[in-house]
């Protein structure tokens, strides 16, 4: 169930499309040469743990092992872990490596032309442009701290959330110039959250997979600095 160069989404990927709830894989970590990561899945969501190689033994939490196979052992007989959210997660069905994959690639049996007179240029326009975003979120009301599921869109600088898709007014549109900080959020009794920082309120949004949240922070995180940076060379520009 090593799984060597394995990335952390692949990894998410593989786990909750053919995996089940106690899947587990260990491959190596994308941010240091000397960490692992040990990936488990826990109901809808994929968990990822540091075990730190030092050189002469493997380090998982306040336990250290003298080779990996002696971690592999641990894990046989000792398989609950308990994360730093309180989530209790048990290890019960190692992924194994040598595993016939199913295709998710559809073949394709009649390629049918269809002729529109259109050509590359009259694409382009209709290509979303980068750094827009939309899909499906859970979102904690302010007053009344239920969670509901809203659309959101991100265009330029505008995070808008509609009551669903087919809606055509937004029911509030955020003005990330005036956003401090996008980040996971661990606080609240859902997977897969994270929040958005603001002056007089911070709102929690929870997606439906880890890779989708990764995707949502990532995007909005390049927002903030882009937004940033274009206010430091525009009071640089007046100062000079």
């Amino acid at each position: 169930w090593y799984h060597d160069n394995l990335t952390r989404h692949a990894a998410e990927a593989l786990l909750l499309s053919n995996g089940q709830d106690g899947s587990y894989l260990l491959r190596k970590s994308n941010e240091r040469e000397d960490l692992y990561s040990l990936s488990v899945r826990g109901k809808d969501s994929v968990k990822h743990f540091h075990v730190e190689h030092t050189g002469t033994s493997f380090k998982f939490g306040f336990n250290e092992f003298s080779s990996l196979k002696e971690l592999v052992m641990h894990f046989a007989n000792q398989p609950l872990i308990g994360s730093e959210t309180g989530t209790l997660i048990v290890l019960k069905h190692p992924y194994p490596r040598q595993v016939e994959e199913p295709s998710i690639y559809e073949s394709v049996r009649v390629h049918t032309a269809m002729q529109t007179g259109r050509t590359e240029s009259d694409l382009v326009p209709n290509a979303p442009s980068l750094g827009t975003k939309e899909g499906y979120l859970i979102k904690k009301g302010k007053i009344v701290k239920s969670w509901k599921t809203r659309w959101f869109t991100l265009h330029r600088n505008e995070l808008k959330y509609f009551k669903d898709q087919t809606a055509t007014e937004p029911i509030r549109a955020l003005d990330l110039t005036e956003c401090s900080a996008v980040q996971f959020d661990y606080s609240q009794e859902r997977v897969n959250c994270f929040c958005l920082v603001f002056p007089l309120r911070t709102y929690y949004l929870c997606a439906k997979t880890g890779i989708e949240a990764d995707e949502w922070i990532k995007i909005l995180r390049w927002k903030l600095s882009r937004i940033r940076k274009q206010l430091e060379e525009r009071s640089a520009t007046l100062s000079s």
